[in-house]
């Protein structure tokens, strides 16, 4: 039973486990829930792979079983052999890739380095053995999610380019235009504004290089060369955002999306 602290208030039954809730993976008294799905990805996709890794672990218990081995035994070499996967601590602390790199663990932090793990020669023997899929489907949905990924990326790089030509770069004009004669009040917005245009013309150039011949590496040259431009981007927008006249930015401001009810 869990009290609330009020006396007016009943108790309420709360659950024994010790749930996790920094935990992508956590174990919650008599089951797992996997909570670590995209918030545009389909549930059934990583369902597949945890069904499959599950088929193969009681694959594998059983064969211990059956080669002699007691339950009770067959699970304590299962668990030793596994143990360092497990982590009890803040999963969103800066401490836990420490620890897990210590342990021997991936840590998979881009969708192109998440593929190109999908597709080693470990995970194809796996989902050959569990009759899931051929090494062969297993590369086709490599290039699926590569495309995927390549698309996206690109879609987002041109709207943002859009957004700034169309949108932030004339309000960045209009604001500076009502210092004309006044400098000192204007501060560093010149400044701030043409380093907006010159980034926002490093991102054009970026985007109209030549595809690479392979999507692998045209998703690791968009990871590596147009994400970080467009995050770099992103951050003198925030910034110009906090010094144009309220009324002339474009779009909805951080603080109009995060205090709707004020405006």
């Amino acid at each position: 039973m869990q009290t609330t602290g009020c006396a007016a208030a009943m108790p309420v039954e709360a659950p024994t486990e010790d749930r996790n809730r920094t935990a992508p993976f956590p174990f919650c008294g008599n089951r797992f829930e996997f909570r670590a799905v995209g918030s545009s990805q389909n549930c059934s996709f990583p369902i597949m792979v945890c069904n499959t890794i599950m088929a193969s672990g009681m694959a594998a218990l059983a064969s211990l079983i059956e080669g002699g081995m007691s339950h009770r035994d067959a699970v304590a070499d299962m668990f030793k052999q596994n143990r360092h996967v497990i982590f009890t601590g803040n999963g969103y602390s800066k401490e836990w890739p420490v620890e897990a790199v210590k342990r021997g663990l991936p840590n998979l932090v881009t969708t192109p380095m998440a593929v190109a793990t999908w597709a080693s020669d470990k995970n194809k023997a796996l989902f050959e053995a569990m009759k899931v899929f051929t090494p062969e489907e297993t590369d086709a949905r490599a290039e699926v999610m590569y495309e995927a990924y390549v698309t996206t990326l690109r879609v987002e790089g041109e709207t943002l380019v859009h957004m700034i030509d169309t949108g932030i770069v004339p309000a960045c004009a209009k604001d500076l235009e009502k210092y004309k004669g006044f400098a000192k009040l204007a501060g560093g917005r010149e400044a701030l504004y043409v380093g907006v245009v010159e980034e926002t013309e490093k991102l054009k150039n970026l985007l109209a290089a030549p595809h690479k011949e392979h999507l692998a590496d045209e998703a690791n040259y968009l990871c590596e060369q147009l994400k970080p431009q467009m995050e770099a981007l992103r951050a003198l927008v925030d910034r110009a955002e906090g010094l144009l006249e309220a009324g002339l930015y474009p779009f909805p401001t951080y603080e109009a999306l995060l205090y709707s009810h004020h405006h």
